[in-house]
């Protein structure tokens, strides 16, 4: 089924767990901390249910049926290139705020499933499971959102070695209809919108953590989860025009905690095997499948942000500075980096079983440079605008009182843009760069894909070092020392 933006909102009224401020949220789709994010949501699922839309965001499933391509497997460069496509146009309609859309969570899923031999290789009957999962949320057109990080607590231990040995989500009893979970998991973004959660751990486990080694899916309004909201940047934002991204875009972050949550063994991927639950990321495509798609997001966030860093000259009158021109120049240059590379993994990809996959390292070093980029973008368009992100209106009601409308009028003046159309853009701009809001999304694009270590090591890891150290050694080969040095003469060699 491809779901509307209505039904996909109907489906989130579940009776799910949310706790905001001390209570209970019973509906999150009414709720002024994030009703305008849940239409958000629904705008995307209306935009791939339109039938203009139909070539560009569907495709045809081994069942005859349509599908979001976000479930797509490409078996050709060509099938990759198409679905990108439809990422693109999905994500251009929250310009790359949603980093935990429907897409991202997809992409591993049918990146798990595409490496499916790996789970038949581990247990037949968990491989199964993790196919008709893929199925089912692929014909049902779910929504999911994953917790893939154990809470912060005494980092220098183990899962198993904390204080309370249930801290980190792990199998407290099991039996013939499944097993049973306790403790919490981070981070859940997007999870007030999801239909579903997928729980792992993409952590290195140790030995001794073989409890806290698990892969499932569950829905949302499980008996026993709970959903452990973070602070709403959305209730704080309740005019559109004072703050145009983060009161329809705060996708939400939330610690999940399993109250001795039953998961029935046809959604339990993997139990008890450490080295599968990494596998199920990096012995699969779905490591890299997740994080293209992440990148494909970046593209169309970077691009937006260029073209506030644009305008923002424009409506200044800077546009022409030598100095600013050069900014704005490294600033286009490094977004047609970001641009470059997803072309570019794309172009050296190559074929896994019967799907073609984008390339391994050129991804991870896209992510190593994004991670340092995106401040350094924020920086800059905090160097371009000075104080005009900050003097600004306190909010829309300075407009009910003619006298400061008329003062609003006569100070916020632009050889671009008349008064009120200044305001609205600063107005956006600030709450891209310097918002609270804007604040979680540098710590987000700095962090979503581990820490800087982390992502270095996958570069590290998948790099062709032998190809370099074959071009070096021949290069090494080409000469000696033998060929410029004369055999020493006997008389110097008895001295």
């Amino acid at each position: 089924m491809i779901k509307t933006g209505a039904e996909h909102i109907a489906s989130l009224k579940d009776g799910r767990e949310i706790f905001l401020d001390g209570e209970i949220v019973k509906d999150a789709t009414t709720h002024p901390a994030y009703r305008r994010a849940v239409a958000s949501v629904g705008q995307m699922f209306d935009f791939h249910s339109a039938p203009e839309n139909r070539e560009l965001m569907t495709f045809e499933t081994d069942t005859g049926t349509r599908a979001n391509r976000i479930w797509q497997l490409p078996a050709s460069y060509e099938e990759l290139v198409t679905r990108r496509k439809g990422l693109e146009a999905w994500t251009e309609l929250h310009a790359g705020f949603l980093g935990r859309a429907p897409d991202h969570v997809a992409s591993c899923i049918a990146g798990m499933y595409m490496g499916l031999p790996a789970f038949e290789a581990y247990d037949p009957a968990r491989a199964k499971a993790l196919a008709d999962y893929y199925r089912y949320a692929r014909d049902n057109d779910l929504y999911l959102t994953y917790v893939i990080i154990n809470p912060q607590a005494d980092r220098s231990k183990s899962a198993a070695q904390q204080q309370d040995p249930f801290l980190s989500a792990a199998i407290v009893d099991r039996d013939a209809e499944g097993i049973t979970v306790r403790g919490a998991k981070m981070l859940a973004t997007g999870g007030i919108m999801a239909n579903e959660v997928f729980v792992t751990c993409i952590q290195p486990l140790q030995p001794g953590d073989e409890a806290h080694a698990l892969s499932f899916a569950i829905p949302m309004n499980a008996k026993g989860l709970k959903i452990l909201s973070r602070k709403s940047y959305e209730a704080g934002a309740p005019s559109v025009f004072d703050n145009p991204l983060s009161s329809r875009y705060d996708e939400n972050d939330a610690v999940l905690y399993f109250d001795d949550v039953k998961v029935p063994w046809d959604r339990v991927f993997i139990v008890d095997s450490i080295a599968m639950t990494a596998g199920q990321f990096h012995a699969t495509p779905a490591h890299v499948y997740q994080n293209y798609q992440a990148q494909i997001r970046l593209k169309v966030k970077i691009k937006f942000l260029l073209a506030i860093a644009k305008r923002t000259c424009e409506i200044n009158g800077t546009t022409n500075f030598p100095q600013v021109r050069e900014t704005l120049g490294q600033l286009a240059a490094e977004a047609a980096m970001v641009d470059a590379f997803v072309a570019a993994m794309e172009a050296k990809g190559s074929m896994v079983g019967p799907y073609f996959i984008p390339d391994r390292h050129t991804l991870y070093a896209a992510q190593t440079l994004a991670q340092q980029l995106y401040p350094r973008f924020i920086t800059a368009l905090r160097d371009l605008a000075g104080g005009g992100m900050i003097m600004l209106p306190s909010s829309v009601h300075d407009y009910e009182n003619a006298e400061l409308a008329g003062l609003i009028g006569k100070t916020q003046q632009s050889p671009a843009a008349n008064a009120e159309e200044k305001v609205k853009f600063y107005k956006l701009a600030w709450d891209a760069v310097g918002s609270e809001f804007a604040s979680r999304h540098t710590q987000y694009e700095m962090f979503y894909a581990g820490a800087g270590f982390v992502v270095k090591g996958h570069s590290f890891r998948t790099y062709d070092w032998d190809g370099a150290g074959a071009l070096l050694d021949r290069m090494l080969g080409s000469y000696s020392l033998a060929d410029e040095v004369k055999a020493p003469s006997p008389a110097r060699a008895a001295e």
